[in-house]
């Protein structure tokens, strides 16, 4: 049983499902006040997100970013830190990724290329999220204050290293060359067509396998190795582990290293997948949208997959209702998604007990009834 007083397999699935109902029931209620058709909305926003093979493709696009960010969060999480600076650990990965890129693509085939592009985006954000770890641990600095700074110090970074360094002579776009061919990760239409199945072009491509091989890896490494276990010690009680022979200092920045490394992932998708280059705001907010996916996954790697299939349907679908639906602006749409945010994350333990007490009462008649015809 859990702190939501309930079996886990009912607080990954049921409390989810519960909160995001309440939080369309909302919605739907918001809708219809500003003169829509809740029902209306929503049809365009499912059949923009899932009714296409276009659609689909979109949704899992963004999708393979949240993961990543979600998967991040969820890690520094389970080791009792809050890391909101996945924005700026994504923006330093996919400026290691973009430096390979440009650096080695005339040299080296894609099969060297891509995995260290990958390697080297990890290992970027990675160091970038260790340093406000190692503050924390051996500093006493809060690391929602030092993760929140380097965000704006990645952006930057960024920005100063483009604008004065990789952005081609004579050019106004602040953005590089286009990568060589070696350095862009197939997109999935590419793929499949080397299977011989037919799929519309779009952004989706083959990282979505690199973001569900690393919830995976999260799972085993959180569940299944030393390692995890010593971090999720220290984050149930820094002080107990640390009487039990972890060293709780050294946990927290192997923490914060492995959150950072998985946000640095997402320049695979957004920079080797997509853009071909290295531009400005490829991340666009995934780092604090990550924030959301880990409260509504309730930080295990499962529910992180379907919760950021959610956010992605959510955008997708969003961006199709805000074309397709006159006077549902774009304003609109974030609206439902902050109502899902806030349902999904600050009303959780709210709504919690409400679900619970049914639920429980529900399993134990089952339970009575089992043991009674045994």
């Amino acid at each position: 049983m859990s702190n939501t007083n309930m079996p886990k397999w009912a607080e990954l699935v049921v409390l989810p499902i519960v909160c995001l109902a309440v939080a369309l029931a909302v919605a739907g209620v918001v809708v219809a006040l500003i003169g829509q058709d809740p029902m209306e909305v929503l049809s365009f926003l499912i059949y923009g997100a899932l009714g296409t093979a276009r659609g689909v493709s979109y949704t899992l696009y963004y999708t393979t970013t949240f993961i990543f960010t979600g998967l991040a969060v969820a890690v520094a999480f389970h080791g009792g830190l809050f890391n909101i600076g996945g924005e700026g650990q994504a923006i330093m990965g996919g400026l290691g990724t973009g430096l390979v890129a440009l650096w080695l693509s005339p040299y080296l085939s894609a099969w060297l290329l891509l995995p260290l592009m990958l390697v080297v985006g990890a290992a970027f954000g990675m160091l970038w999220a260790a340093v406000p770890g190692y503050l924390q641990a051996y500093r006493g600095s809060h690391v929602v204050i030092t993760t929140i700074m380097f965000n704006f110090i990645a952006s930057s970074v960024l920005v100063y290293l483009l604008v004065n360094h990789l952005r081609p002579v004579g050019t106004m776009s602040v953005e590089s060359v286009p990568f060589e061919p070696s350095a862009n990760l197939p997109r999935m239409h590419e793929a499949l067509a080397w299977l011989g199945i037919e799929w519309p072009a779009s952004p989706l491509n083959t990282s979505l396998f690199i973001a569900l091989a690393a919830a995976v890896a999260v799972y085993l490494f959180l569940w299944r190795s030393k390692a995890g276990y010593n971090v999720r010690a220290v984050g149930s009680s820094a002080s107990a582990a640390e009487y039990a022979g972890i060293n709780a200092k050294r946990h927290i920045v192997l923490a914060m290293a492995v959150s950072g490394a998985l946000a640095g992932m997402v320049g695979m998708n957004e920079i080797a997948g997509v853009s071909g280059k290295l531009l400005l705001e490829f991340v666009s907010g995934a780092g604090f949208t990550g924030i959301a996916v880990a409260l509504m996954g309730r930080n295990h790697p499962v529910g992180i997959v379907f919760a950021s299939l959610l956010f992605g349907a959510l955008f997708q679908g969003g961006a199709e209702v805000a074309f397709e639906v006159k006077g549902f602006s774009r304003d609109m749409v974030v609206l439902m998604q902050g109502l899902v945010v806030l349902f999904s994350g600050a009303m959780i333990y709210v709504i919690a007990p409400w679900v619970a007490k049914p639920l429980n009462a529900v399993l134990n008649l089952f339970g009575a009834a089992h043991a009674k015809g045994a």
